[in-house]
């Protein structure tokens, strides 16, 4: 699997992407707050390094990272269950020094993915970080502590 920068020029293939992964694996939160968060994600992509990981001509997903936090690792959902998330999560523990994430506590199989590979919960808050009501686990590597 390979990787590449992503650019302002693929912002709209990255909203696609997350759009069609949210849609498959957030039946938890509401419509009409998603559609509010698909808005925000572009004022965020630029303050990021955001990688967009592909095999060939493939996308697979894209990964953002913000000071070894990662902030967002996203799967083409046809592609999730491959072990394409595994080899992206090592890369950036190994490449790029992740170190935490936090992930929605209504995700299941978000929360089992980042605790399979050795991170662990250190707090929760009760709500998402714009206050609206999807409570947030904040993991660490358990290395790093």
């Amino acid at each position: 699997m390979n990787y590449r920068l992503a650019t302002s020029n693929d912002y709209e293939d990255i909203l696609k992407l997350w759009e069609k992964s949210v849609f498959a694996t957030h039946d938890f939160v509401e419509f009409e707050d998603l559609q509010d968060i698909k808005e925000e994600i572009p004022s965020y992509l630029p303050h990021l390094d955001v990688l967009i990981w592909y095999i060939d001509d493939l996308t697979i997903g894209f990964s953002s990272i913000n000071n070894h936090h990662l902030e967002m690792l996203f799967l083409d959902p046809d592609e999730i269950g491959k072990g394409y998330g595994t080899q992206i999560l090592r890369k950036l523990i190994n490449d790029f020094k992740v170190e935490s994430v936090d992930v929605n506590k209504d995700n299941e199989q978000a929360k089992r993915f980042y605790l399979k590979h050795g991170f662990i919960v250190v707090s929760e808050d009760e709500t998402d970080s714009s206050g609206r009501p999807y409570p947030i686990l904040h993991l660490k590597l358990k290395d790093t502590l």
